[in-house]
């Protein structure tokens, strides 16, 4: 037996298992590998595997990569997977890892996967920070700009989030956050419980666990108010409409917790360990995704491997209610439908979208799409012959399927595919605007510089495509997540620079949604990832 200590620097799960002094026997096996190249491989696997394979390498949204599976597979043709790619969703590593850390990547996963450690409540409270206190928030904006127009802005390997000021196109400050922040959402309108300063709070939530309070009213220097941690790997995190409550949900451990919006302190946690749709209990039960849903009080939990939806009441933490909702395996990315009573969600392996009723906590239906449906943060719009429709692009194959969603306007096309469109590329994100007459969408998850740096615009009228942009044509560097502004007059598209994530040589390209033109690029950035315009992101404007 080899007993590997987790003494890895500052990332995600390494820093839980260094942090509790958690010592994991590795069981002997052939490939091995040096105690200082598993540890780096380890981390090369959080940071790159880990979210679509699992921690425990069972799969999900990506293949299982279990011992068994890849010793199969042998050293050689493993190092040529991960270093090219694969066509059906997988991007190439070969300009982030040298040949040797493909090398050692390949050994690794063909060993025993260790299991990281726990997290009780007494952990994360003793993580919670006030850098601001309460009684020092301000009244009104310090700085005099237009927040509301602000767009927050992941900069994922350099563990910033940026805030940029959506009508001068500068940046107005960097704030450090967790490592890969994954997530950043803001204070909603909501029909019921209607929180105060709707738009000014934004919570991040990281891949480490990390959660970050920012108040988009503080002079910039101290927009950081508060922090605290929920686990050693995570995802999404919501916040209630009445703006009590912050909601983060882990990859491991696998649970949700709640947890105060004023000052971050963890108040409840609930593993969502459990049985599958078949059956099958899960331990690394991974909560993919939360929102808040608009007509209730209640979060919409989304367990990825169990394909349990959670409907959560947080009126009454003490004796909480959740509603388990039966879908399909392994969800993912959602969103709501206009009205905000459905909600729309990838379930990956399935290759369909669930679509709960939150007003009758029920499965309203699973439409079958193509291969591993990837909405992120979803687009709706109003078709000419369907009515109201949303779209989601694809992990697995370059095309946008479109379903109508309005069962009471128009009851026949509810829940029934309307049309798909075909891309050059495999996408991971989609999104349009009320007063655009187009629809965007990424090709990131194709192997060819050339799509991946492009993302294509289709007409909302003719279905077809109109035009294919090409965001950057320099080495090393994709195109991703879209976003408009404000009016909906300008989309913001990410350049994603892959190759030398600690140099600020990413940037957004802003361009005219009508003409289709380029405006601006705001340089300094360091993989820009997901933006969120306040003002859309807290009126539902998709």
């Amino acid at each position: 037996m080899k007993t590997v200590k987790y003494g890895l620097s500052a990332l995600g799960l390494a820093i839980g298992m260094a942090a509790t002094g958690v010592s994991m026997s590795v069981a002997a096996a052939k490939p091995t590998l040096s105690e200082a190249d598993f540890e780096k491989a380890q981390l090369h696997y959080f940071q790159r595997c880990a979210g679509c394979h699992g921690v425990l390498r069972k799969g999900a949204t990506g293949k299982n990569l279990e011992p068994k599976a890849m010793l199969k597979k042998g050293q050689k043709r493993l190092e040529k997977i991960i270093s090219l790619g694969t066509e059906g969703g997988m991007n190439n590593f070969d300009d982030l890892f040298s040949k040797k850390e493909i090398a050692n990547l390949a050994t690794f996963i063909q060993m025993t996967p260790p299991v990281p450690p726990e997290m009780s409540l007494e952990q994360m409270r003793s993580h919670t920070k006030e850098f601001v206190a309460q009684k020092d928030y301000p009244t009104k904006p310090l700085h005099g700009l237009n927040w509301k127009n602000f767009f927050v802005v992941i900069e994922r390997d350099a563990g910033t989030a940026a805030i940029i000021d959506g009508d001068t196109k500068k940046i107005v400050t960097h704030i450090d956050t967790g490592y890969a922040v994954h997530v950043i959402k803001g204070t909603e309108k909501h029909k019921i419980g209607k929180a105060k300063d709707v738009g000014r709070f934004w919570y991040t939530i990281g891949r480490d666990g990390k959660v970050n309070k920012i108040d988009l009213w503080q002079k910039p220097e101290k927009m950081l108010v508060a922090e605290t941690k929920m686990a050693y790997d995570a995802r999404d995190i919501a916040v209630s409409g009445d703006g009590k409550y912050v909601i983060a949900g882990g990859y491991w451990p696998a649970h949700f917790v709640i947890m105060d919006a004023a000052t971050l302190n963890p108040l409840k946690v609930v593993s969502t360990r459990g049985y599958n749709t078949k059956g099958e209990f899960i331990n690394e039960a991974r909560v993919a995704a939360i929102y808040t849903a608009p007509n209730a009080s209640s979060f919409i939990v989304a367990v990825k491997e169990t394909g349990q939806m959670l409907q959560v009441d947080y009126d009454d933490l003490e004796n909480l209610t959740i509603t388990s909702i039966a879908s399909a395996e392994f969800l993912h990315d959602g969103f709501f439908d206009p009205s905000g009573r459905y909600f729309q969600i990838a379930a990956n392996a399935s290759n369909a979208m669930v679509v709960v009723d939150t007003k009758e906590r029920s499965l309203e239906k699973i439409i079958k799409v193509d291969s591993l449906p990837h909405p992120g943060p979803g687009a709706n719009w109003v078709d000419h012959k369907c009515g109201p429709v949303g779209g989601t692009t694809h992990l697995g194959v370059g095309l946008v399927s479109v379903w109508g969603n309005d069962p009471i306007g128009h009851p026949d096309q509810a829940w029934k595919l309307c049309y798909e469109v075909e891309t050059d590329g495999a996408g991971v994100f989609i999104r349009t605007h009320e007063n655009s007459d187009y629809v965007w969408a990424d090709q990131l998850k194709h192997p060819e510089p050339e799509v991946q740096q492009s993302v294509q615009v289709f007409d909302k009228k003719t279905r077809e495509i109109v035009k294919t942009i090409r965001v950057t044509e320099e080495e090393g560097k994709a195109a991703l997540h879209m976003e408009f502004n404000k009016g909906g007059t300008e989309v913001w598209v990410s350049v994603w620079n892959r190759t030398d994530a600690k140099n600020p040589t990413g940037e957004i390209v802003v361009y005219d949604a009508k003409t289709l033109k380029e405006k601006a690029r705001i340089k300094g950035l360091t993989t820009p990832t997901g933006k969120f315009n306040v003002y859309n992101r807290m009126n539902h404007k998709t």
